[in-house]
């Protein structure tokens, strides 16, 4: 029987969808230094950080 096939980041694709976004080349660059520096991925600090915005109530406007 086949081994599943692994993504770099060791999940699974289930349940992911790509997106992409653009970011000024030195924010990019500090936010691939930090993941390096704290051995995560830029994916997971973003996820964390999106994780986290979406727990907050959303803001209503009048």
């Amino acid at each position: 029987m086949p081994k599943p096939k692994k993504t770099g980041s060791g999940d699974s694709k289930e349940g992911k969808a790509n997106t992409s976004l653009r970011l000024d080349r030195k924010t990019l660059k500090a936010l691939k230094l930090r993941a390096i520096e704290e051995d995560t991925s830029v994916q997971k600090i973003i996820e964390k950080l999106i994780e986290g915005y979406l727990k907050k109530p959303a803001k209503r406007e009048s």
